[in-house]
């Protein structure tokens, strides 16, 4: 009995001196995750703020006709290089009504967008770009008539690059700079660009389909009527690549102040 009276006593004492080497790494703990909830509670929540973009449906019917528009060119240039000159006058009234269809339905159906304010003038210069170096090369056209209305046009376009980079909202990334459903900048054509632009497909439709008539026309002088057109058109394109330059109107930001050149 007396020993194993003794042995609890060496058991209870092993256990009271563990007990006591505890408590200390306890506390130890216990105020540590007391001082690191303090610091959690003290430290204030931040939150990543992404900049509000602003987004639209790019993908209706309007834009849909301007594009096919854009696609008809590579026929059109290759029919005018061909001879094929009742092809490209199809082609040419196939764009003239289409240019007014994705207006009107743009207009009656509230299917406006920022993309389409800048397909319609591309596809317009797409096809005045064609028209005038196929029938340039075909000498249809005077080739420094050419030069006038392709170089306002190669301004305009590098212009256009630039004001898209300067009014993209941030973060600037090379996906967001061509993700047309992220506009920036809307481009308005000035008043004597649109005249411009009458005059131009005026000439190049007129060129394109004189080559359908005889040569000797009893009506009029064809070829003296498309000279003193072309006289027009080149003092109208300088003129509108200018008002571009000096409009204060003629480009906008969305969401923002115009950028410096």
């Amino acid at each position: 009995m007396a020993s194993i009276s003794l042995r609890r006593g060496l058991l209870d004492a092993r256990i009271h001196s563990f007990r006591r080497c505890q408590r200390p790494l306890f506390r130890f703990h216990r105020c540590l995750s007391s001082t690191s909830s303090l610091h959690s509670e003290q430290r204030p929540k931040t939150r990543l703020k992404i900049p509000d973009t602003i987004r639209e449906n790019i993908y209706t019917l309007p834009n849909a006709l301007t594009v096919s528009r854009i696609l008809a060119c590579p026929v059109l240039g290759w029919s005018i290089l061909r001879g094929n000159f009742e092809l490209a006058t199809s082609l040419l009234v196939y764009a003239g009504l289409t240019d007014l269809a994705d207006g009107y339905l743009a207009r009656r159906f509230k299917m406006r967008s920022v993309l389409g304010t800048i397909l319609d003038p591309a596809a317009d210069k797409m096809l005045m770009t064609t028209l005038t170096v196929t029938l340039s090369m075909g000498g249809y056209i005077p080739v420094p008539l050419a030069v006038i209305i392709i170089g306002r046009d190669v301004l305009l376009t590098l212009s256009a690059f630039v004001i898209r980079y300067k009014s993209l909202p941030e973060p600037k990334t090379f996906a967001r700079y061509w993700d047309f459903g992220i506009p920036s900048v809307e481009v308005r054509p000035t008043e004597i660009s649109k005249v411009n632009t009458a005059l131009q497909l005026l000439l190049m439709g007129a060129t394109t389909f004189a080559q359908l008539l005889p040569a000797s026309s009893a009506l009029f002088d064809v070829n003296s009527s498309l000279i003193g057109l072309q006289w027009i058109v080149g003092a109208t394109t300088i003129g509108s690549g200018l008002s571009y330059v000096f409009s204060s109107s003629a480009v906008r930001v969305i969401g923002g102040k115009r950028p410096k050149p």
